[in-house]
């Protein structure tokens, strides 16, 4: 047996930050502000229905493309609010979560040599996946203060290797909503260079200054664009991993390939669950915009009056900082030695990067808690200063 049975273009990935860090949390008894969960369930009707549908026999496997009832919420859901008109049969897929949403696309669309442009700093999973597709990744950072997407460093990411950019909007971890200009942008460079855009849109009502756009509205980009959402974030129920993917059937159709190869279905009395989620009324988006809002400017204030440089958030549930006013540079050494000096957890940016040094002194804390434990971790973290 190889000492190392890995193949080699995987072994950079390692054990997720993520894993790390709530380890570390679990073992020092502190506060996980790292991994993006809530503290607090979703509404008690949600959790009703998936109840109910246990006690119905709704345990067995579901339909290959998700249960009929999900699929029309979603295609009721995007018309809705996007006004995007979905044949629920053909043009929407569930999967277990957004995660292998994107890993799916990945395997179907990614060939061995092809470049992935993405947008860095990037969720974990996405350098993955498109390196388990064989595939490479090319970035374009946004970078501190404003995390903007540069335009010219977009056009300039694309070669002839170019098959797809790998999009996030809301974007984790910046917290960036890409305004309609910069949508633009990327459509235009799609288009031109006949590129398949994938947007991972998990955040799309988690967005508190700005509008939420999804690019597959933008005239030319319907064809080409393959969207990507979740029940977990917008409904607090992260451990469900009820997910999707929507767009034209021939997309929807080559992820469906993969997929039914991966899980093949998953959480067969969640998924009418999650329907019943999706029809909620205005007032629950309403609701939950401004008590994460509320939130996000509670440890916003918090951490800047510790010391720490705030870039305050768009969009998502995490708020980004730079540990350089404290007197580190290095990240990672930071949130290391955080459980033992403060009681609490969170994730450095550099991990989410190719170009380490761009995200070097940067920090995520995650919002998404009651306020009592947003309100005790900024107590624990005064004893840094």
């Amino acid at each position: 047996m190889p000492a190392n049975p890995l193949v080699p273009r995987l072994r950079g990935l390692g054990t997720t930050i993520f894993a790390e860090m709530s380890a570390l949390a679990l073992a020092t008894g502190s506060i996980n502000l790292g991994q993006g969960f809530p503290d607090v369930d979703g509404p008690d009707q949600i959790k009703q229905v998936a109840v109910d549908a246990i006690w119905a026999g709704r345990n067995q496997y579901p339909p290959g493309i998700g249960v009929p009832e999900l699929r029309l919420a979603i295609a009721h859901h995007q018309q809705r609010f996007y006004g995007i008109d979905l044949d629920a049969d053909s043009q929407v897929l569930v999967t277990a979560g957004a995660t292998e949403a994107v890993a799916a696309a990945m395997l179907a669309m990614v060939d061995t040599g092809d470049e992935v442009i993405a947008l860095e700093p990037y969720y974990d999973s996405y350098a993955a996946s498109i390196v388990m597709a064989g595939g490479f990744r090319v970035p374009v950072t946004l970078r501190a203060p404003d995390f903007r997407l540069d335009v010219d460093r977009l056009r300039a990411a694309v070669t002839p290797r170019t098959k797809l950019i790998l999009l996030n909007s809301p974007h984790n971890p910046t917290g960036t909503v890409l305004n309609l200009a910069e949508l633009q942008a990327v459509a235009d460079v799609a288009i031109e260079h006949d590129l398949i855009v994938v947007t991972d849109e998990v955040y799309e009502h988690l967005v508190y200054d700005g509008l939420h756009t999804p690019i597959s509205t933008l005239p030319g980009m319907w064809e080409r664009t393959l969207t990507i959402s979740s029940g977990g974030k917008t409904f607090a129920f992260t451990g469900w991993k009820v997910g999707w993917a929507t767009g034209p059937a021939e997309l929807v159709g080559a992820v469906r390939t993969t997929k039914q190869f991966l899980t093949y279905v998953n959480a067969a009395p969640l998924q009418p669950a999650i329907a019943v989620g999706l029809s909620l009324g205005d007032d629950y988006y309403a609701t939950l915009v401004a008590d994460l809002r509320r939130k996000r400017d509670l440890l916003c204030a918090g951490l800047a009056d510790v010391g720490f440089r705030v870039y305050r958030p768009a969009g998502t549930y995490f708020v980004t900082t730079d540990v350089t006013p404290l007197g580190y540079d290095d990240g990672v050494a930071f949130c290391r030695e955080l459980p033992k000096r403060a009681g609490v957890v969170a994730i450095p940016h550099s991990v989410f990067y190719d170009n380490v040094d761009a995200g070097r002194s940067l920090v995520r804390f995650a919002f998404c808690k009651r306020d009592d434990v947003l309100h005790d971790a900024v107590d624990r973290l005064h004893k840094l200063t």
